[in-house]
């Protein structure tokens, strides 16, 4: 087994790379998708013309598709401040560049409130931090319980999902921490009047617009296979360069040693 290094901090690690653990959920046509805020489900169309069908199986020469979908909406996407600001230059192509981060996973379960919202605490996601030091990560990716398989094609809209305790993105942010990943559909309730709390908090969206974290990511609907450890990884968080705030991803996990 050949293992490979990354240095960060002073410190080498070691990962397999050929032991990946994707937290992707597949996006397929149709109604097999977890989806949110009300999109409609992605749609698979095989393009037609005169003398031509982009299907093999209906006696095409080769397969040609046209995918319409939501990202913030359909599935597992990473999205840039670029969501809650009117700057133009606030798109993915513009706000990443790199795709590789030590990350630390933990695991949380929300708690029900006086108002009866389930909010993952930020008593809770301090205490899973301890003994851990924030400056030797890059990365965080919360999976919540309980984790059943039915979070790669459940209904969030209208349900009152889960959300982050804004403080957790404030922390996140006054430690720079430069990516957030969680297998929920939003870090913010799915109603709050357009507060965005946690999104503001996250990416020190103020008045003051020098302290905006322009390179800083929220990657929202993951799902974290319960045999994946809490743990230290490498991220590889993959993206397609696309000109808007938010876009399909696919984050990849290495054990780090």
């Amino acid at each position: 087994m050949k293992l490979f290094s990354v240095i960060f901090n002073n410190k080498t690690y070691f990962f397999d790379p050929k032991k990946p653990l994707n937290l992707a959920i597949e996006l397929v046509a149709g109604d097999e998708n977890p989806n949110c805020y009300y999109a409609e489900n992605p749609v698979f169309e095989t393009i037609k013309a005169d003398n031509f069908v982009g299907s093999v199986a209906q006696g095409g020469s080769c397969n040609y598709q046209k995918i319409t979908l939501t990202p913030h909406g359909n599935g597992t996407h990473t999205e840039c401040y670029g969501h809650i600001s009117a700057d133009e230059n606030a798109t993915v192509s513009k706000c990443f560049n790199e795709n590789l981060f030590v990350a630390q996973l933990i695991t949380l379960t929300p708690k029900v409130q006086e108002n009866s919202d389930l909010i993952v605490c930020y008593e809770d996601f301090m205490i899973a931090l301890e003994g851990k030091e924030i400056t030797e990560i890059e990365a965080i990716i919360i999976r919540t319980l309980p984790n059943g398989i039915d979070k790669k094609t459940k209904k969030y809209s209208n349900t009152n999902p889960p959300y982050l305790d804004a403080r957790i993105c404030k922390y996140l942010a006054n430690n720079n921490i430069t990516h957030l990943l969680l297998d929920l559909p939003s870090v913010d309730k799915e109603v709050d009047g357009g507060e965005l709390k946690a999104h503001k908090a996250f990416w020190q969206m103020s008045d003051n617009q020098q302290d905006i974290r322009r390179n800083a990511g929220i990657t929202e609907m993951i799902f974290v296979d319960n045999e994946i450890k809490d743990g230290l990884y490498l991220l590889d968080l993959q993206m397609i360069r696309m000109d808007i705030d938010a876009v399909p991803s696919k984050p990849i996990l290495y054990k780090l040693k």
